[in-house]
């Protein structure tokens, strides 16, 4: 027997993925223009957007948006020693580059740990192997830049959850008399 994952599930694994990754401040789920950058959010952040959810033989695939930003600081002091040796290569008077950079790893990392890592197992299952979220094919990560009230840069990639679901019918909470004519 199938255990069917919910949406809560899902999102709640999501969030728990960003909340435990080390170098994440702030996770955060719905849509994009419901997050609340004026209220002074902890960066960087990790905001899951769903969009759909489509259906297979015996899987439900949750889609969403990841997004994952950080401020960009607009400060010449924000160089540490080894980019001011290297001013040929660094803007001198943002650290955009180095935001870009760490917010693509994260990127990357969410992708490996549905991908490829051992937390794709739960507790209380039988076989650890077992996956019981994960994702599959090719990612496009897109860097994008915002102008809130500070500025903020990053990536957003579209991501698809897989879940085995049975479409069990001997459970559904409805009676007979709507079976047909």
């Amino acid at each position: 027997m199938v255990n069917n994952k919910s949406y809560n599930n899902v999102v709640n694994t999501l969030l728990r993925l960003g909340e435990f990754h080390n170098q994440i401040s702030t996770t955060s789920v719905g849509d994009i223009y419901d997050l609340n950058l004026e209220k002074m959010e902890k960066f960087p952040i990790m905001h899951i957007n769903p969009t759909s959810v489509t259906t297979g033989d015996s899987q439900l695939t949750y889609n969403f948006q990841v997004f994952v930003m950080d401020l960009v600081s607009e400060k010449s002091d924000w160089q540490t020693r080894q980019h001011q040796l290297l001013t040929k290569l660094v803007d001198r008077e943002n650290n955009e580059q180095e935001v870009f950079n760490q917010t693509l790893g994260i990127c990357t990392d969410i992708i490996s740990m549905l991908r490829h890592s051992s937390r794709q197992s739960i507790s209380q299952v039988d076989d650890i192997n077992e996956p019981m979220y994960f994702t599959q094919d090719q990612f496009t990560i897109e860097p994008f830049q915002e102008r809130f009230d500070n500025l903020c840069c990053g990536y957003v990639f579209s991501l698809g959850v897989l879940v085995q679901n049975d479409f069990q019918t001997c459970n559904i909470p409805a009676n007979t008399k709507g079976a047909g004519y």
